[in-house]
């Protein structure tokens, strides 16, 4: 028999430069937020309504897209997203006013929705089980990279662009990517011609059988009903919060709490990301060793919960702190500590949501960006009432803290929708591609 291919590695590869992109453009604006506050007259709270309408058009917008891939496909519903977001960010740079600021913005959630399921959905196609946690970890080390690099990117083009010219530069660069995916990505492996029989059969024999598409009230009320859900939803709610305070308020949190300078403002807005990536490496590597060794209870949420506590903790710390760079590290300890357990995170999605991971990752994602996108308005509004900066970090210290205590909830064993068959013209089908494998 012939050794088996690997192209699954090569719609890996596509995923990460889909997240690398998508943090860049996401990251972008908070190094830009001095340029576009003098050009256009923002006040604080203006921008932060700014920051605040793109989560909550990508909160409202994730479900949705995310049941239309899972009844679809990837391929599309991807190739829809990135050409919208990429229009959207381009198009921040022609943002002439707060309103047409904020409607871009809105437009540009819209677009993005959705990117993180559909990832995920494809992950659970091509991805054999045991290599599910490693897999997400180099998917968000990547992101995590480009989101760290991106201060100091963006500051060392401003001397040469504006910061609507950068908008334009970094929205053209998801067009290249979009021409590579339709090129060579199938939503199925069992549809690619790069793979062979024997890397079929590592793929499609740890892949539970698909269940059913149900719609109807039934299917939205198993899904908001179910214990797992609601405690992933619950847990998420402070990884989204402090992944949006590093990519929107954490330059100016540096720069007006604790006097740093434009270089070591460089340095420390990215920290945070950047110590992310080996977090997201060896969380990939942990969560799938010790699930394969003890069990995904004590693999996913043992993991989960120990480095919830210690993040936790950490910020309380930072909110604390009254030196500069021990107040940074603790963020950044922090920030690396909620990485480190994505690969457990969307491991279990992967796993309890089975043929609806698209749409159980959004639910959790979108729950964790309804909450997390009040949160540059808590920071905006704590600086204005209060001039305080430490209460936002207080807040998201204590809900690790009641994260930690919702992955000790979590079953990774007991899917959402088990009661759900596939129907018998699509079990047929499935039986046929399993036999053909």
């Amino acid at each position: 028999m012939a050794a088996p291919t690997h192209a699954r590695y090569r719609v890996v590869a596509l995923a990460t430069g889909l997240g690398m992109i998508t943090y860049l453009d996401r990251a972008c604006i908070a190094t830009l937020t001095p340029g576009i506050v003098h050009d256009l007259g923002l006040t604080t709270v203006q921008m932060g309504y700014v920051f605040t309408v793109f989560q909550l058009a990508y909160a409202l917008f994730e479900i949705p897209t995310a049941w239309w891939a899972d009844r679809k496909g990837t391929r599309l519903v991807l190739s829809r997203i990135v050409l919208w977001w990429s229009c959207l960010t381009a198009a921040t740079g022609g943002a002439f006013s707060y309103p047409v600021l904020l409607v871009v913005r809105f437009l540009f959630g819209v677009g993005e929705a959705g990117a993180w399921p559909c990832v995920a959905r494809t992950f659970s196609r091509w991805i054999p089980a045991r290599e599910r946690g490693r897999v997400q970890g180099v998917f968000f080390a990547g992101a995590h990279l480009v989101g760290g690099l991106t201060p100091a990117l963006v500051l060392w083009l401003l001397r040469f662009l504006s910061w609507r010219e950068i908008f334009v530069s970094f929205g053209a660069l998801g067009f290249l990517w979009l021409a590579m995916w339709l090129t060579w990505f199938r939503n199925d492996p069992a549809e690619h011609p790069a793979v062979n029989a024997a890397e079929l059969q590592t793929i499609v024999s740890e892949r539970p059988a698909d269940c059913g598409h149900s719609a109807g009230l039934t299917y939205w009320r198993t899904l908001i009903a179910n214990r797992n859900m609601m405690a992933l939803c619950v847990m998420y709610i402070p990884n989204c919060m402090i992944f949006y305070f590093c990519i929107t308020w954490l330059p100016t949190y540096l720069r007006q709490r604790h006097g740093f300078d434009a270089t070591s403002l460089g340095i420390f807005a990215g920290l945070p990301l950047i110590v992310s990536m080996p977090g997201d490496l060896l969380g990939g590597l942990v969560t799938d060793r010790l699930a394969s060794r003890y069990g995904l209870r004590l693999g996913r949420c043992g993991l989960g919960a120990v480095a919830y506590v210690v993040a936790g903790l950490a910020l309380l710390a930072a909110a604390a702190s009254s030196t500069p760079v021990m107040a940074a590290s603790l963020i950044a300890v922090a920030t690396g500590l909620t990485m480190f357990t994505l690969g457990a995170a969307w491991g279990t999605v992967i796993e309890i949501g089975r043929n609806h991971v698209g749409v159980v990752g959004a639910t959790m994602n979108s729950i964790g960006n309804l909450a997390a996108m009040l949160n540059p308005l808590i920071v905006a509004y704590s600086v204005q009432w209060f001039g305080n900066w430490n209460l936002p970090l207080y807040l998201m210290g204590v809900l690790f803290l009641v994260g930690a205590f919702c992955w000790t909830v979590v079953d990774p064993r007991r899917p959402v929708f088990d009661e759900l068959p596939l129907p018998s013209h699509d079990r047929a089908t499935s039986n046929i591609g399993a036999a053909t494998a």
